[in-house]
């Protein structure tokens, strides 16, 4: 596990977490010498679990009236 000094973090933020994303190690971010922040990278079932995740797998129907028929489709509204 690597540490790293605060300001050196912030010059290179998007360099470190692409090398976190990439390596799959956390990284400890000091100020003063002193841990504050580790930051770790996500796991294979922490990826399954993102908001928003299912939106690629819903099934959309072209026509959603004949399902019912015309009489029951009428009917529901």
């Amino acid at each position: 596990m690597q540490t790293v000094p605060i300001s050196k973090f912030k010059a290179n933020a998007l360099k470190f977490i692409a090398e976190i994303a990439r390596n799959k190690e956390s990284i400890i971010i000091t100020k003063r010498n002193k841990p504050i922040v580790k930051i770790v990278p996500i796991s294979d079932t922490e990826k399954q679990n993102i908001p928003g995740k299912l939106a690629t797998s819903l099934v959309f129907e072209k026509d959603i009236i004949s399902p019912l028929g015309e009489e029951l489709w009428e009917v529901c509204q």
